[in-house]
């Protein structure tokens, strides 16, 4: 029987996702510098200033793009663009524009003093003019300054203006919703100078609708058109000419250079913008774009008649391709076939277009094990390919001149944050006398990197040590190495037979391509140290990452999952699709412990994750169990590791609700246990305030501690490393730190992993 789940009045826990991309506003078009306080929602001539952000190093095209949608006082500055124009030019840069991330509307800009100007900046904008109070906003606050040096903090004061403002004129106050707003609002500092902003956008423009899977390195959709572009791929196509793409992936260039050719605004199979839910927004002028737009959909795949195909070595890969290829209704105009590089023939036409974009090293394998592909490449390219134009896009140069062929052009874009270069090839006459040779030599056996060599035998060492405890204990699930030499700073943990490989975000001062090398060599050690192991290898890559992305799922695809077992409890473990496993290993010792507090007892497990701390103490025979978190996911993740243990729904409930506000009603109920594990930091748009374990534990502690019954036991856990107690809480209660008392033989050498302590009320008595 399952356990029962409650569902109060609360919401999943949500925190501010930053923009992507976006950069300076200091010379927004039209905003005389006598009157920058002001709104500058009109201009000259009815004409309103705009913006479009872009990935890096697509500026000059994304200006030639907006030239020839009609906008006009087109300025280019660092990842984006000022332009000027009518609303109905907006709407069509976010259905039409190929390159563009966002499309902002500047509301206001001014110089920063303080905090609280920013709050009286933001409360004189009109808001009451874009939205109501029953509509959902989001605020991205980017960069920091000596007045606001913390961007959730900037957010904060920027929601409290806009709340207070509705609230004043309307009576009613708007919610937050960072995943899906109503309404968007960009906040920018730089230099000291503010611009506050609508996104009329919505989410990044780069999300065409079409994608349901992706491959293992996919790149963006509006840096694909821009490598189609940077090739002079629409007259290749104007004058028939074919597209290939030989390691295709998840197809998102042979996609795009379809949908150029054919006229398809990329925007059409959105279905929605951020001007969606303005006050302003006209439907009927927008509607009248879209009826345009589709009109000449339907005429360019009439006339599309160009050999397209794709071709990947991973047939796993091409179901993504072809479910992409679906969505976009491309499946008539694109071909696709599993075949590996060395596996081609002859062209598919005479002239052409074959763009590729290669692994190289940054996710997928290392850099000696990839340099046959691209020596594979170089020589299926002379034999094959005279006539075509060619266009590999890498992230690294040296793997590119394993090609053996010559550049005529190289343009440096961005991969996300990873620097790459596009090399375009014209002239593919042979080279080389070994072609034949090279295309039918296999790939070597990599040899290991002494980086690597020494990576292997520290993780040699490592299970050697930790044997003959893993036996005597009967566990499974542990921690291999934790960055036991620094400069190879990941996490790798043992889930059954299947390893977990996390990288710790590199310092400012380490380059990002040394960080890349130095991940590729503990690859190469992962793999020979695995080479026996049944289970897969899942690797985690830390890479900045910005906008909604650093929320998202790491995977797209299916989820990897496995189950685990702790003692005589079994968890569902996925290894894909989050940073967390589900199961956090270094709080094995805090589990036994509550487990043998609880038997007999009751239970109050607070931000309680996947419950795994209320499993462990249910199966160690837990009266009742009570375990609260704001997160569906989560709690549905709980509840099928309360199904997998056949806990009674009798006796163990999960209960959806913020526990900051869960902990401040009033209830007669009490605990004998209670484990309170909160976030180092949290926000969520039924709180007033952001969650600071630092600032705000001994609030949560005391509240905490009117739930516990006579007798009982408080477990107070937290993981940020620079924690101090509240002086007045060691005042009020028995607070004993009990951390090494928790520390298992495979986190002994990182004994700041978490922080534990034990606290009782102090007796009456004495």
């Amino acid at each position: 029987m399952s356990a029962k789940f409650l569902c109060a009045e609360y919401s999943k826990p949500k925190s501010v996702d930053p923009v992507e991309d976006f950069v300076s506003l200091s010379s927004v078009c039209f905003i005389p510098q006598s009157n920058q306080r002001n709104s500058v929602l009109s201009s000259l001539s009815g004409q309103q200033a705009w913006l479009a952000t872009c990935p890096k190093g697509l500026e000059q095209l994304l200006a030639q793009e907006l030239q020839q949608l009609g906008a006009e006082s087109v300025k280019e500055t660092v990842a984006a663009v000022h332009f000027t124009g009518s609303r109905e030019l907006a709407y069509r840069v976010c259905l039409w524009s190929r390159l563009a991330n966002r499309v902002l509307m500047p509301l206001r800009e001014f110089m920063l003093d303080d905090a609280e100007q920013l709050y009286q900046e933001c409360l004189d904008i009109p808001w009451e003019a874009h939205f109501s109070s029953e509509q959902t906003i989001a605020i991205d606050f980017i960069g920091t300054s000596r007045s606001i040096d913390n961007t959730m903090y900037g957010s904060q004061r920027v929601k409290d203006a806009i709340v207070d403002r509705i609230r004043r004129v309307e009576g009613e106050r708007p919610n937050v919703d960072t995943k899906d707003p109503d309404i968007r609002i960009q906040t920018r500092q730089h230099k000291g100078r503010v611009t506050v902003s609508l996104d009329i956008s919505g989410e990044s423009l780069h999300r065409r609708g079409y994608r349901s899977g992706q491959g293992s390195a996919p790149i963006k959709e509006n840096l694909a058109a821009a490598l189609l572009m940077r090739c002079g791929w629409m007259e290749i196509a104007e004058s028939g000419g074919a597209l290939l793409d030989p390691m295709c992936g998840s197809a998102t260039l042979i996609i795009e250079g379809a949908m150029m050719a054919a006229d398809i605004a990329p925007g059409l199979l959105r279905e929605r913008f951020g001007f969606s839910g303005w006050k302003q927004h006209d439907d009927a002028l927008w509607q009248a774009l879209v009826d345009e737009a589709q009109q000449r959909k339907i005429s360019g795949l009439e006339k599309l008649t160009l050999d397209i195909r794709g071709y990947d070595a991973n047939p796993h890969v091409l179901e993504f391709a072809t479910l992409n290829i679906e969505k976009a209704g491309l499946d008539e105009h694109i071909r696709l076939a599993h075949k590996p590089i060395d596996q081609f023939g002859k062209a598919t036409a005479d002239r052409g277009l074959l763009l590729t974009n290669p692994p190289y090293g940054e996710r997928l394998g290392d850099i000696e094990g990839l340099k046959p592909i691209y020596q594979k490449l170089g020589a299926v390219l002379q034999k094959n390919f005279h006539g075509w134009k060619v266009g590999i896009f890498t992230g690294n140069t040296e793997l590119g001149r394993e090609t053996d062929l010559t550049p005529k052009k190289q343009y440096s874009l961005f991969n996300g944050t990873i620097p790459c270069k596009l090399l375009v090839f014209e002239d593919l006459s042979s080279r080389s006398a070994n072609i034949a040779e090279r295309l039918n030599t296999p790939a070597p056996e990599p040899v290991l990197t002494e980086g690597a060599t020494m990576v292997l035998n520290r993780l040699i060492k490592n299970q050697r040590r930790l044997d003959s405890w893993l036996i005597k204990n009967a566990i499974s699930c542990y921690r291999l190495y934790d960055a036991d030499i620094p400069e190879y700073a990941v996490a790798i943990d043992i889930y059954e037979d299947s390893v977990y490989v996390q990288e710790y975000a590199a310092p400012a001062s380490i380059a990002e391509k040394v960080a890349r090398d130095r991940f590729a060599e503990v690859k190469q050690a992962v793999k020979e140290f695995a080479r026996e192991a049944r289970g897969q290898v899942h690797y985690k890559e830390r890479r900045r990452q910005k906008g909604d992305s650093q929320y998202e799922k790491f995977n797209q695809g299916p989820s990897a999952t496995i189950s685990a077992f702790e003692g005589k409890a079994e968890f569902e473990i996925n290894l894909s699709d989050y940073l967390d496993t589900g199961l956090f290993l270094d709080h094995r010792p805090v589990r036994r412990l509550i487990a043998e507090m609880s038997a007999g007892k009751s239970l109050l497990n607070l931000f309680c994750y996947t419950a795994a701390v209320s499993v462990q103490a249910a199966l160690a025979g837990a009266a009742r169990t009570l375990s609260v978190d704001m997160s569906n996911t989560y709690l549905d993740w709980a509840q099928r590791n309360y199904d997998l243990n056949n806990l009674s729904a009798s006796k163990h409930h999960l209960l959806r609700a913020d526990c900051l506000k869960w902990l401040e009603t009033e209830s007669h109920e009490k605990f004998d246990v209670i484990f309170l594990d909160p976030p180092t930091f949290s926000n969520s748009k039924k709180m007033e305030s952001v969650l600071d374990v630092q600032r705000d534990h001994g609030d949560l502690i005391r509240n905490s501690m009117s739930k516990l019954a006579d007798g009982g036991v408080l477990i107070f856990s937290n993981n940020f490393r620079k924690f101090k107690m509240d002086e007045l809480v060691t005042r009020q209660f028995n607070v004993e730190n009990i951390t090494a008392q928790t520390l298992d033989l495979d986190f002994e050498r990182n004994p700041r992993i978490h922080n534990v302590w034990k606290i009782t009320r102090r007796s009456s008595f004495g």
